[in-house]
């Protein structure tokens, strides 16, 4: 019994030292994984091993759980949100877990929690950039939200498979109807196709897509060739010829540290050459990676984390003579941070665009678009919402002569796939349109509108048959705008685009007034039975000093009518006092008092009903006159009404010469 007993023990202990070196083994092989960039695998072995050491080893249960949830971070997968609390629950003693725990939330557009996390790491580093924009960023998210940018962004459908990765398009030459971008999707059913090791995914290969002759994008083909390989291809970039390619390619070497290069390939025909790498540091041993030529084919852009950055990945340039790169540097700050700053590309204009993590920004990685200033140095400026999201967005690519183009994002997307996005920023147009109506709401025959902008344009258009018109102005112009046509006064009229963030329909009707007719003011009130305009006349006034300011070469009669109310002399008494204090108040707005002439009509012109009235009110009928023998016989409302219509201000045009001769 004893000797049984004691080979039980034999065996537990036997267990536990196998189990430890298990344990071991598998940690030091997760580490080297870790070291030479190989994530997805990595982080399985870590998963593995955490879960096999015991809870009283807190220190290497912290450890492991940081390391597993910084894998996750580099291969974008949700689970490094529930990875980070269990390094911060075993006290993991490096604070740097708050700081990326921190960048994890703020990713997932949880901000109250990043915020949290941002504090208590600043409370380690209180001189942490990365804290303090991401913490800045998380204050500013809502004011940034209310006020998105005008781009338009939609998922490309014809670049992206799913279940893969499709990312950091690039027109190839100045034509703009070829395109390649980098994809982890099957090549075929039948090819066989190794994953990677850093990604769990198929190895990235280079495809292209043509435009047809109906302008629509082709089914992407993998790349003519021998650039696709065994390899793990990445960023690509082209000069403006479109005929040398650099690229981005990480060489398989296993269990080895693979690192990045940067490569370059010669197009012959459709085919593109065997790729020879592109010596940049003397150190072969350094990565480099995600190139970017400059528009005249001289400067090469690119990535790495070389000793002589701000920290992290930064963006360097080098000449570019003979095949050589020469006078190597760094970007500098007004660039580069302490954190990420990848994926760079220039427009043809010379402003550069490249992705950061270590700005002001929504999360993840945002697009930033730096303009070189005259005296040296940069303008940044975050692309802002919808280009930039809370997840990465990266690798950007205009049309040639165009604010659109496409770019990558792994937003919406629960795996962390990357997809192609296309962007466009709307072309501005500002149209003045409206309608030339007389004073019964009828189209003017043969009306002319012109415009004059103080930046020179000068526009004339005849109004349709409807009396419609429309006119194309442009941004920030200050226009004045005048209707004509014969036998009616001019109008004047002001329109503005000055400051319009949007484009704009603006509406501007027109209402001209006969020169053959009087022409009732509308809005003109006189204190009862008394001449005294009241306040509410103002609106209809300043209409009538715009018709005399708009038309400076008339004299005009103001004519005042009662009703049948009242004594006729009393009537006409009233009738001349009341149009004199239009005339009055003319003068005082600066008309010409010979341009004025007033007369009081009394009872004596009754109206003649014309066919809008007769249609508004069913029980007249046009051509009716509404004297005192009419009012008589109708019904006591339909007595006011008449009265209500007699009762009224009109002006009527004498001259049209005054001050010409």
């Amino acid at each position: 019994m004893q000797l049984k007993f004691s080979s039980i023990i034999i065996i537990f202990l036997s267990a536990l030292i196998v189990q430890g070196c298990s344990v071991g083994a598998r940690i030091k092989k997760a580490d080297k994984r870790y070291e030479v960039g190989e994530y997805f695998v990595a982080a399985d072995l870590y998963k593995r091993a955490y879960s096999s050491v015991g809870i009283k080893d807190k220190p290497l249960k912290a450890r492991l759980a940081f390391q597993q949830a910084e894998c996750y971070r580099y291969i974008n997968s949700s689970r490094a949100e529930q990875t980070y609390p269990k390094a911060i629950r075993y006290n993991y003693p490096d604070s740097i877990v708050y700081l990326r725990y921190a960048q994890v939330l703020h990713r997932n557009a949880k901000y109250a929690d990043a915020a949290k996390n941002y504090k208590i790491y600043l409370e380690h580093d209180s001189g942490s950039i990365v804290a303090k924009n991401g913490l800045l960023a998380i204050n500013q998210i809502a004011e940034w939200r209310q006020t998105p940018v005008r781009y338009k962004v939609s998922k490309s459908k014809e670049f992206n498979v799913n279940r893969s990765s499709s990312f950091c398009p690039a027109f190839v030459g100045k034509n703009s109807d070829l395109l390649v971008f980098t994809s982890t999707r099957k090549i075929s059913r039948k090819t066989a196709q190794k994953n990677s090791a850093i990604t769990g995914l198929p190895i990235n290969n280079i495809f292209i897509t043509r435009k047809n002759a109906a302008g629509k994008w082709e089914t992407p083909e993998l790349l003519e060739g021998e650039v696709n390989s065994i390899n793990d291809n990445g960023v690509s970039s082209f000069t403006s010829d479109g005929k040398k390619m650099y690229f981005t390619q990480s060489p398989y070497i296993a269990l080895g540290d693979r690192g990045t290069e940067i490569y370059e390939s010669n197009r012959a025909g459709g085919t593109w050459s065997a790729p020879r790498s592109v010596n940049i540091f003397n150190d072969s041993t350094v990565s480099v990676a995600h190139p970017a030529i400059s528009p005249d084919d001289q400067t090469i852009y690119f990535v790495t984390n070389e000793i002589g950055g701000l920290g992290g990945k930064d963006i360097w340039k080098a000449k570019l003579e003979n095949g050589e790169c020469k006078y190597i540097e760094n970007l500098g700050p007004e660039i580069n941070t302490s954190g990420d700053e990848m994926f760079p590309s220039v427009r043809e204009d010379g402003v550069l665009y490249f992705s950061s993590n270590g700005r002001v920004g929504y999360g993840g990685l945002d697009i930033y678009r730096a303009t070189p200033k005259k005296e040296g140095g940069w303008v940044v400026e975050n692309m802002g919402e919808p280009i930039n999201s809370n997840n990465d967005d990266f690798g950007i690519t205009f049309e040639s002569g165009f604010n659109k183009g496409y770019f990558s994002s792994n937003r919406n997307e629960i795996r962390g796939y990357d997809n192609i996005w296309s962007f466009e920023l709307p072309v501005l147009t500002y149209f003045v349109q409206g309608k030339v109506l007389d004073e019964k709401n009828n189209p003017v025959p043969d009306a002319v509108i012109k415009l004059v902008s103080n930046n020179g344009l000068n526009e004339r258009v005849q109004a349709k048959k409807d009396g419609s018109y429309k006119i194309k102005l442009d941004k920030d112009q200050e226009c004045v705008m005048l209707a004509s046509a014969r036998g009616y006064l001019n109008q004047k009229n002001e329109v503005s685009t000055a400051g319009a963030t949007e484009s704009q329909n603006l509406e501007v009707n027109f209402k001209l007034s006969t020169i053959s007719k009087p022409i009732k003011l509308e809005n003109i009130f006189y204190e009862f039975a008394k001449w005294d305009l009241t306040p509410e006349s103002e609106s209809g006034l300043q209409v009538l000093v715009k018709i005399l300011k708009d038309n400076p070469n008339i004299t005009i009669e103001i004519s005042a009518n009662t009703d049948f109310v009242g004594a006729n002399v009393a009537n006409q008494i009233l009738s001349e006092k009341r149009a004199n204090s239009v005339v009055n108040y003319l003068i005082k707005a600066g008309i010409a008092p010979q341009r004025l002439t007033s007369v009081g009509y009394g009872e004596e012109n009754p109206v003649v009903v014309d066919a809008q009235q007769a249609q508004k009110y069913p029980f007249l009928k046009e051509n009716d006159v509404l004297n005192e023998s009419f009012v008589q016989n109708l019904t006591s409302e339909q007595k006011e009404i008449v009265n209500q219509i007699n009762r009224r201000t009109e002006f009527r045009v004498l001259k049209t010469t005054y001050n010409l001769y």
